[in-house]
């Protein structure tokens, strides 16, 4: 399944590689596949929290979130594997905010919940309910603002993997902002530490 998933990765960046036309459309197609997989994923976990008695503790909120999010990541995967797309996104910051999607989303948002869920098991002792929600509610809108202020700058052409850019281009507010919402996001980790320590 990882072997797959690289593949398809690494299809989806043949698109701009300058290889023959005729050959885009099976590459698409190949990383298309990708949905099918993360579509029964969804409909698992859908199927799993339907029509019951939910509970919001911390770590719940951690797991709708990582749903919430993963779902947006894969929302925003298909103009990454379209060749029409593609070709547009490429090496943007949608990309960028796309990949913050998936792997917060996937692995970010589920390790937290796996903690504060764990945690009192594994060791006997609570974390603390209000800073474990605090962080939620911290982290959560503050990765909103991120990672669609990187998919606006990159739909408006702000590439990747550059170290400046020219101010007349206007990404400096969404970058500010951003920034702010990136140290809150670390504000909220380093609340969760403190509620780990303490």
């Amino acid at each position: 399944a990882i072997a797959l998933v690289g593949f398809l990765v690494w299809a989806h960046h043949m698109f701009t590689s300058g290889m023959e036309e005729y050959l885009r459309v099976p590459f698409m197609y190949s990383t298309l596949l990708v949905a099918i997989p993360t579509g029964v994923k969804f409909f698992s976990w859908g199927g799993t929290v339907w029509r019951g008695k939910l509970e919001f503790p911390t770590p719940m909120l951690f797991t709708l979130g990582a749903i919430i999010v993963f779902l947006f990541g894969g929302l925003t995967g298909p103009p990454n594997g379209t060749v029409a797309t593609d070709l547009h996104l490429h090496d943007t910051y949608w990309v960028v905010g796309h990949f913050h999607n998936t792997m917060f989303g996937g692995f970010v948002f589920p390790f937290f919940a796996a903690i504060y869920y764990w945690f009192p098991k594994a060791t006997g002792r609570r974390l603390n309910e209000t800073l474990g929600k605090l962080h939620f509610w911290l982290m959560t809108p503050s990765f909103w603002v991120v990672t669609f202020g990187m998919m606006l700058i990159g739909l408006r052409g702000m590439s990747r993997r550059i170290a400046d850019y020219d101010p007349a281009q206007g990404f400096d507010t969404a970058h500010l902002v951003i920034t702010i919402a990136a140290f809150l996001i670390a504000t909220s980790v380093l609340i969760f530490v403190i509620n780990m320590i303490w």
